[in-house]
């Protein structure tokens, strides 16, 4: 399978919603861009901010939609467009209702799950065949309670738990950009002891 050539990190733009649970998409890539070293920068053509990063020997260009959440397919089929890249090229990290925090999960293709930044994109590429990063911020417990935890913020611990599912997410990358998906999968979805 064909290495990425494109990270997508999933939230809502504006200082109120930096730090929420449905922005785990944009603490995903505003760690990996903070570990390789790279700003980001506003390409209103691609409705978004942009950085090129070399991951793991290979460059692969960065997106943070500037749309909200529901939008987001906006820019990203826009940069898929104007960058060449195929949907298999690409990652695009999420929060994940259903998985608790400290989780992050690899994937390829399904459904959206509810995400509607997901939604979003596989309604304008009319598929799901792209990879996924689905970053757990776990389940409030009941439907009804779901759009005030997404939106809001995560308690100290869950917020730790978080950001350690995300370094390790960000440890498997090199592995998912050379296409070594499954090993990519392995390391990540195994425990780590202790």
């Amino acid at each position: 399978m064909a290495g990425l050539r494109l990270i997508v990190g999933l939230g809502n733009p504006g200082p109120e919603h930096a730090r929420t649970r449905h922005n785990a998409g944009f603490w995903f890539i505003d760690a990996l861009a903070e570990q390789v070293r790279v700003r980001f920068g506003l390409d209103s053509k691609l409705f978004g901010e942009i950085a090129k990063a070399d991951i793991g020997g290979r460059d692969v260009w960065m997106l943070k939609p500037a749309t909200f959440m529901n939008l987001s397919g906006k820019s990203i089929t826009a940069a898929l467009r104007y960058w060449k890249i195929e949907p298999e090229e690409m990652l695009v990290a999420h929060d994940e209702l259903d998985m608790p925090p400290g989780v992050a999960r690899l994937k390829f293709d399904g459904g959206h799950g509810g995400q509607n930044g997901l939604r979003d994109t596989m309604r304008l590429l009319g598929h799901g065949k792209f990879h996924r990063l689905r970053v757990g911020i776990g389940h409030p417990g009941h439907k009804d309670r779901v759009t005030p935890w997404v939106l809001g913020k995560p308690g100290r611990d869950d917020e730790a738990s978080i950001l350690r599912a995300i370094d390790d997410a960000i440890g498997v990358l090199p592995l998912a950009m050379d296409g070594n998906y499954q090993d990519a999968m392995t390391r990540l979805h195994t425990p780590r002891p202790g």
